[in-house]
């Protein structure tokens, strides 16, 4: 009996962005399995925004392949020719994937709770009273259930983010992108997020974290990706990328980290 092949969530193949003569990435090819916590790592500029925005389809492929569940991203496969989805068509595959920003993006005049109700009212037509008791259970998995009826303007940066991440987990999403979501927070603020990420992991959510915390990368990581130059220099367990790097631009981004 042969082994049942893992489904993938995310297949790239020759990825390649461009935003006018500037190529921001140059060929990228990485599967991320269903339940997998993949980190990307790598110094600014190197690409790895870029790419999260791309799985969204916040930005459009200049070349290349992108699939999320089986599905092309921004297209649909027919007759054997390529035809660019629809604005709504993309919106409805959107919802499917959530996302989390280095800025918290809360809507300053809606308190928490409708915050995170929005959405699931608005564009997946739940009844209010479903999205409010969803919320209300998302609020309490992320430590923050006394603050349904506080403004974001009352909440510090790692409470804002919990918010965000709530309201990310709102839409049901199969797939979870983090943008850094820690580098916009004070220092003692990370770990109250990254404990909510971790929590998120180990429920089986699949991930793709771009993140500087190597900790967290080591910690909670099924897979690293170092990317530079907007290519894939060097990906594997964490244990082999980070405690035993091959290649030389590895080691030396590292170095300067860890």
């Amino acid at each position: 009996m042969t082994d049942i092949e893992p489904r993938y969530m995310v297949q790239a193949r020759e990825v390649r962005k461009s935003f006018g003569g500037n190529e921001v990435l140059k060929g990228i090819t990485l599967d991320v399995k269903a339940g997998e916590v993949m980190t990307l790592l790598g110094p600014s500029g190197s690409g790895k925004s870029t790419f999260l925005r791309l799985i969204n389809h916040l930005e459009t492929l200049t070349a290349g392949t992108l699939a999320v569940d089986g599905d092309l991203v921004g297209y649909r496969r027919a007759h054997g020719k390529l035809y660019e989805l629809r604005e709504h068509e993309i919106a409805s595959k959107r919802s499917e994937i959530g996302m989390v920003f280095q800025s918290f993006n809360l809507f300053p005049h809606l308190t928490v709770l409708q915050n995170i109700i929005e959405a699931p009212i608005g564009v997946l037509r739940q009844p209010r009273a479903k999205a409010k008791a969803r919320a209300e259970a998302l609020l309490e998995r992320v430590g923050l259930a006394d603050k349904r009826n506080a403004y974001p303007a009352t909440l510090s940066g790692g409470q804002q983010q919990r918010v965000a991440i709530a309201r990310a987990l709102a839409m049901e999403p199969k797939l979870m992108l983090f943008d850094e979501p820690t580098s916009a927070l004070d220092p003692e603020l990370v770990g109250e997020v990254l404990g909510v990420m971790k929590d998120l992991a180990q429920s089986g959510m699949t991930m793709v974290v771009v993140t500087h915390e190597i900790g967290f990368a080591r910690e909670v990581a099924d897979s690293v990706v170092f990317m530079d130059g907007g290519v894939v220099v060097e990906s594997g367990a964490p244990e082999q990328c980070l405690l035993n790097p091959q290649h030389p631009r590895t080691k030396a981004f590292l170095s300067k980290v860890l």
